[in-house]
Order: C-alpha cells, then structure tokens, then sequence
C-alpha cells in the first residue's frame, strides 16, 4: 500500500482572506484607530514583508497602526495563515504535539502560540454573572472519593453531611486562629 503523503495545511489558507478574516472580527463596523478609537482612519499602505497587511493612519491623533496592532497576532513570527490554523486546530480540541505535527512547528511554538491564543480569548471573553437562581450539582458534594465506593455512600446516608460540616468548621476555626499555619 503507498504512503499518503501529508498536505500542508498552511498552504491552503490564502493570506488575504486571513487578513479580511481578522478585520472583520476586529472591527465589525468599520475600522476604529486603535489609539484612540476614532472613526477617522485612512487607509496608509500595506506592510512590506506581508502584502496584504493593511496599514492606517488616524486622523484624530495622528497615530500609525495597521491590523494586527493591539492584538495577540502582533509581533510574531509565524504567518497569519499558521494563526489562523492554530485557533481552528484548538477548536477541534487537538493537543499541543498534534498542532505542531500538523503545521510543521517545533513543539515550543506550538506551545507559545496556543498560550498566546488562549489570554488573547480568555481576555475578550465576558465576566460571568451568577443572578437569579444558581443550582449546583451534587457531584462536587462527594467530590474527591474516587475508589472510594465506601465513603461515598457513608456519606450519601442521612446525617452523614452532618458530620462533614463540622470538620468544615473545624478546619475553618483551626485556620482562624493559626493564620501562620495556613
């Protein structure tokens, strides 16, 4: 049987598409300075090394940006392209080795740019708000017995929550009053 020889994901992604793919994510009503917000942005040529990097100028403050200015993107030497693969690999739930086996990197960049990737979500994503009623799943009541049939049903028994809230207690008190200790 012969080998299939492996395809190099990166070369299908065009790198114009990737560039109108970020600015439409990062400026879904027009393109705002990144200084200072303003609306008043002129287009100011494209990057030397990346063709369709699209570079601005603001009007309001005179400031130079282009797309990828302020973002996680910025300042790194993989191609956009290799970016972009990198978050659609993540969101398959690939790990970290099969990421850089797929986009032919070295497993430290690998690791790099998904870290990277994760605080650039992680610090766009909404802070949660518990309101209203909040339910909580009796799992994390037993929580910590694994292997351990036997406690778990001990304290699944009437009163055995009982006696689990005052060694609660107690630990808490005993903390209290030795702080040095915690």
């Amino acid at each position: 049987m012969p080998a299939i020889d492996r395809v190099n994901l990166s070369a299908l992604l065009d790198d114009a598409k990737c560039f109108a793919l970020v600015r439409q994510h990062r400026w879904p009503e027009g393109v705002r300075c990144a200084g200072c917000g303003s609306e008043a942005v002129i287009r100011n040529g494209c990057d030397d090394t990346q063709p369709h990097r699209q570079r601005y100028r603001c009007k309001a403050c005179a400031g130079r940006f282009d797309d990828l200015t302020g973002t996680v993107l910025a300042g790194h030497h993989q191609p956009l392209r290799v970016w972009v693969l990198c978050l659609y690999l993540m969101g398959l739930n690939l790990s970290n080795r099969q990421i850089a086996l797929e986009l032919e990197l070295s497993p430290s960049d690998a690791q790099a740019m998904t870290e990277q990737l994760r605080r650039g979500l992680v610090a766009r994503a909404p802070t949660a708000r518990l309101e209203g009623e909040v339910e909580v799943d009796e799992v994390y009541v037993v929580a910590g017995h694994k292997g351990q049939p036997a406690a778990v049903a001990k304290r699944g028994a009437r009163g055995g929550d009982a006696g689990w809230l005052a060694r609660r207690v107690g630990a808490r008190s005993r903390r209290i009053s030795h702080p040095s200790s915690a």
